[in-house]
C-alpha cells in the first residue's frame, strides 16, 4: 500500500507538477543588454550597463504566463565608459565585488497587467534580498532567419540602492546627493527556444 501512496505521488506531480515547463529558453547575449541610470549630482544623470549575465526561462506557454525566471549578473562586468569610476563601483563603497560577486533575481513569475506583465522575484545585491515587481512588455515571438524560434522582453523599474546596503555618497553645498538613491533598471532581453 505504502508502495502505491508513493507511486500515486510522484504520477499526480509528474502531471501537474511545481515545475511543469518543459520548455527552455535561453538568453541571446548579442541581443540583450541589462542597464541602469541614476542621477549624479542632482542637476543630470549616469549610466551603465553590465556586459556579463545570463537568463535563463522555462515556460510552455505562448505568451510566457507560466514562465519561471533565473537572472545571475556578474557585478565586476559593471561598465560605465569610465574605468576610474567603474573601480569606484567595484570596490566596498559600492558594490563590493569581491565579496558579492552576483546580482540575481531568483523565482521570479511573469503575470498579466493591464496591457503589459509584471515581473516580481526575489533580487539580491550587495547579499541582501528583497522582493521586487518590474515593468514588462512582451515583444512576441518570432521565426529567425536561421530557424530559431526567438522571444523578446522588454524590462523596466526602480530599486533604492540604499534598501541593499549600497549607501555611499557625499552631499553637495546644497544638500543634494551626488548619487542619487533611485536606480533606474532598464533590460533588453531576446531569447532562443531550445
Amino acid at each position: 500500500m505504502k508502495k502505491f501512496v508513493i507511486i500515486a505521488i510522484v504520477l499526480v506531480c509528474g502531471g501537474f507538477g511545481i515545475n511543469a515547463q518543459n520548455t527552455k529558453w535561453n538568453l541571446d547575449r548579442s541581443h540583450s543588454s541589462i542597464k541602469f541610470t541614476v542621477s549624479h549630482m542632482v542637476v543630470s544623470e549616469a549610466d551603465g550597463k553590465f556586459g556579463d549575465f545570463d537568463v535563463k526561462v522555462a515556460s510552455d506557454n505562448s505568451d510566457f504566463s507560466d514562465a519561471s525566471i533565473d537572472v545571475t549578473i556578474k557585478s565586476a562586468s559593471i561598465n560605465t565608459d569610465d574605468a576610474k569610476r567603474d573601480e569606484h563601483l567595484k570596490s566596498a563603497d559600492f558594490f563590493d565585488v569581491n565579496t558579492y560577486p552576483s546580482i540575481t533575481l531568483k523565482n521570479a513569475k511573469l503575470s498579466k497587467s493591464g496591457n503589459g506583465y509584471k515581473l516580481t522575484g526575489d533580487f539580491t545585491m550587495h547579499g541582501i534580498t528583497k522582493k521586487v515587481s518590474l515593468d514588462a512588455k512582451f515583444g512576441g515571438i518570432a521565426k529567425s532567419p536561421w530557424g530559431q524560434t526567438v522571444a523578446g522582453f522588454k524590462v523596466q523599474g526602480k530599486i533604492n540602492r540604499k534598501d541593499y546596503g549600497v549607501s555611499w555618497s557625499k552631499l553637495l553645498d546644497n544638500g543634494g546627493a551626488v548619487v542619487g538613491d533611485e536606480v533606474e533598471l532598464n533590460a533588453s532581453l531576446e531569447l532562443v527556444k531550445q
